[in-house]
């Protein structure tokens, strides 16, 4: 995994704009490409003149929005079977899926853009989203909105966080490690929002349920 960071590392100082979009595209995906590791560093550039921070924001912005878009065309394409059949080749359980897909179904394109924020989910939603045929104008809109506040806060990090520690981008894994120390703050307001979001749709959909009474 080192030496996978290393060389998307090269790729981000290397490639500039599309090292970031391709990078985002992937995160987006099944592929195991953790976003702290591609934006931060492409803000901290960015701080350094290599790049804009409205520039790394649009690309990282874009790229998610790219990879999410595949894996939900992918999805609606292949169906459930074949999505259950082969994907476990890239780690997506018929329990991870059945997950998904019950979280989708409860939170509607509430659920969309929360995942875009939370870990794990972030990068499986498009594919329940592409099995229920989710209208793709919404579930657009929301990874967009989802996908540049999550951009946003990362490239926040990169100028602030390794702005004032330099030599953490010089080893990625203790960098990795700092900017989770350091992202508890919004990650814990994040995750407070999406359970605020979470309970008043469930206790409105049980209000409903006891208005409409016993069929």
């Amino acid at each position: 995994m080192h030496d996978l960071i290393a060389i998307w590392f090269q790729w981000v100082r290397d490639w500039g704009y599309f090292g970031v979009l391709l990078l985002m595209a992937m995160e987006s995906s099944v592929l195991p490409v953790p976003s702290e590791v591609v934006i931060p560093p492409a803000a901290y550039w960015a701080s350094q003149g290599r790049m804009t921070i409205a520039g790394v924001i649009l690309a990282g912005t874009l790229g998610s929005y790219i990879g999410a878009s595949v894996m939900y065309a992918a999805s609606r394409w292949l169906g459930r079977p074949l999505v259950v059949k082969w994907g476990r080749l890239v780690g997506i359980t018929p329990e991870k899926l059945e997950r998904s897909e019950r979280f989708l179904e409860r939170y509607e394109l509430g659920g969309i853009f929360f995942a875009r924020l939370l870990p794990v989910i972030r990068h499986l939603i498009g594919i329940p989203a592409g099995i229920v045929e989710m209208r793709f104008l919404p579930y657009s809109v929301m990874t967009l909105v989802g996908s540049a506040l999550w951009c946003t806060v990362l490239t926040w990090f990169g100028v602030h966080v390794l702005g004032s520690e330099p030599k953490l981008i010089e080893d990625p894994n203790a960098m990795i490690t700092v900017l989770h120390t350091k992202s508890h703050e919004i990650a814990l307001a994040v995750l407070v929002l999406a359970m605020l979001y979470f309970a008043t749709v469930r206790m409105t959909s049980k209000s409903q349920k006891s208005e409409l009474g016993p069929s």
